[in-house]
């Protein structure tokens, strides 16, 4: 019989900008975002107050203020961020080696195995918790679940500083109530396209059939249909030797221009950034641009590359966006292909 996993996802709250007000006491009570505050600059992340008033990350700077006349902006010290990383990612070494990063801020654990608190997953995600506001004072919200898919969404749960926990046996209930809108993938524009179809919650995809589906999202279906019954059999991906890594974003509404395109590159490019920083050591010998059209038809433009280059995903863009032949753009992705370091490590040690 197959033993049934504790997945548990931390999620920093606000992470830069709750950095920021530990440090300089003068922005814990003020709308706060980490960013540029140029014209064409884009926010990293912002606190709570600045949420109130419709602020988000990846949101431009000018569109910020003009909801948030009284935030301040202040530029990243990613320097710090990464320190605090570090210490974050020795806090979880403590209890499991089972750990998949995210970013810095976020991260998968899997402590089916662990003996800690009698296996509980529940007390272990709170001790986490409680170390990390303990030795760096900053707060972490958690969600324990039987699978990547459910822990995620479990984590945003209780935020801030909180955490959720589904049980198998509560996983059927839980994801019969669950809103589309919370799913992975699913953006604004596929969420109205499923509402006209009769689709809002996971019940209602339960009710229908994968082919049913299939003709409203595509390829997704199958993905869509197995999350709306609560499955999600992905392992952890704890080997540091990963292949590529990715970020994507599905537009609230499809875009039209290749100008357009250009400035949500600008805004993935800094997410990028911060994802690559745990993969600094690793050599990086290609990039890429995914576009989604409105028809769910994607296109990939890839060339090698030495280092993450905006330029050169900009210049990627222009390849890709060439094949939208009048058709609007649902998603934008850009990808970092890295060496196989094992293998060269392998053949250094045959050359020794």
């Amino acid at each position: 019989m197959n033993t049934q996993r504790k997945i548990i996802h931390i999620d920093m709250d606000c992470f830069y900008a709750a950095v920021e007000m530990r440090d300089f006491p003068e922005y814990r009570n003020i709308p706060l975002a980490v960013g540029g505050d140029g014209p064409r600059s884009v926010l990293c992340t912002c606190n709570y107050q600045a949420r109130e008033f419709g602020v988000r990350s990846a949101m431009s700077a000018v569109k910020a203020k003009q909801l948030c006349p009284d935030l301040t902006i202040v530029h990243g010290r990613m320097d710090v961020y990464k320190e605090a990383s570090k210490h974050i990612r020795e806090i979880f070494s403590r209890y499991t080696h089972l750990v998949e990063p995210l970013s810095l801020d976020e991260a998968y654990l899997d402590v089916t195995d662990s003996k800690d608190f009698h296996g509980s997953a529940t007390l272990i995600a709170e001790q986490i918790r409680a170390d990390i506001f303990a030795e760096l004072n900053l707060t972490a919200s958690a969600g324990i679940a039987p699978n990547k898919f459910l822990a995620k969404i479990a984590s945003d749960e209780n935020k801030p500083n909180g955490q959720c926990v589904i049980t198998p046996e509560q996983v059927p209930s839980f994801v019969e109530e669950l809103s589309l809108k919370k799913i992975p993938g699913i953006g604004p524009k596929t969420f109205e396209k499923l509402n006209r179809h009769g689709f809002s919650t996971c019940a209602d995809v339960r009710k229908s059939d994968a082919r049913v589906l299939q003709n409203i999202v595509g390829k997704f279906s199958t993905s869509l249909f197995l999350k709306a019954h609560g499955v999600d059999n992905r392992e952890l991906e704890v080997s540091r030797q990963r292949k590529s890594l990715a970020i994507e974003t599905t537009l609230a509404q499809d875009i039209s221009t290749e100008g357009e395109c250009q400035l949500v590159i600008t805004e993935l490019y800094q997410k990028l950034l911060t994802r690559l920083a745990p993969h600094a050591n690793r050599e990086i010998i290609r990039q890429g641009v995914k576009l989604k059209f409105t028809d769910f038809n994607q296109t990939t433009v890839e060339t090698q590359s030495s280092e993450c280059q905006q330029a050169l995903f900009v210049s990627l863009l222009a390849k890709a966006y060439s094949r939208a032949n009048q058709r609007g753009v649902r998603l934008i992705g850009l990808t970092l292909g890295f060496a196989d370091n094992a293998k060269e490590t392998q053949q250094l040690s045959f050359a020794l």
